[in-house]
């Protein structure tokens, strides 16, 4: 059976990443590996974990990234939009290692940051479905369809999701906020477990709803 590997909010932690990829009884050939989001700041190591992505898609056939807020804040900032709120939600550090100065102006900023990675980053998908679950990044909207789920809420939404009982049709994985441990709801599962704050990086394996943490 073709199984689906989850992982949780990484926010640059690349060590945490390294060591989960290897201890996940994944198939390169046949299962998926499903990142929902939040690669990049709070930590030094976003650019980094960018570039094992990028690597680990060569051997992984079936990758599926998705856009969480931090890199949705990052493209902004690209652009020259909301550059301020970026920074205060942990972007310097991500901005620092792409060399990217403060005095910078958006064509400067983009010709920064390596192509592979502006391609990867506009290439993040908002939620991917399957025939039994809903992947996003922060939750979904009670009662709105997932075409018409509005993309701030995706990548943003709290506790309107997280304390829903709503039936969603299919069980929603989701990172975002986090839990010292995996919140396991029948109609939801949370993995962002806190690994840039001291916590674990968490993946989870479906449909056996196994957990693996580093």
């Amino acid at each position: 059976m073709e199984k689906i590997f989850a992982i949780g909010d990484i926010h640059g932690c690349l060590n945490k990443l390294e060591r989960l990829i290897r201890e996940i009884p994944a198939s390169a050939e046949t299962d998926t590996l499903v990142f929902v989001g939040d690669y990049i700041d709070r930590s030094a190591g976003g650019k980094d974990v960018i570039d094992f992505i990028l690597n680990l898609k060569k051997t992984f056939r079936k990758t599926i990234c998705l856009c969480g807020n931090h890199e949705s804040m990052l493209l902004r900032y690209l652009e020259g939009i909301d550059e301020q709120m970026y920074l205060t939600n942990g972007g310097r550090l991500t901005v620092k290692s792409y060399g990217i100065s403060r005095l910078d102006g958006p064509r400067t900023r983009k010709a920064k940051v390596p192509a592979p990675h502006r391609r990867f980053l506009e290439s993040l998908l908002p939620y991917y479905e399957t025939e039994d679950y809903i992947f996003v990044h922060a939750g979904m909207m009670p009662g709105v369809p997932l075409a018409e789920q509005d993309l701030d809420d995706l990548q943003w939404i709290r506790y309107e999701f997280i304390d829903s009982g709503y039936d969603f049709g299919k069980r929603v994985i989701f990172g975002h906020t986090h839990f010292s441990e995996p919140l396991i709801h029948e109609n939801k599962i949370g993995i962002d477990t806190g690994a840039v704050y001291g916590g674990m990086l968490t993946c989870v394996e479906l449909p056996a709803v196994s957990f693996y943490s580093v």
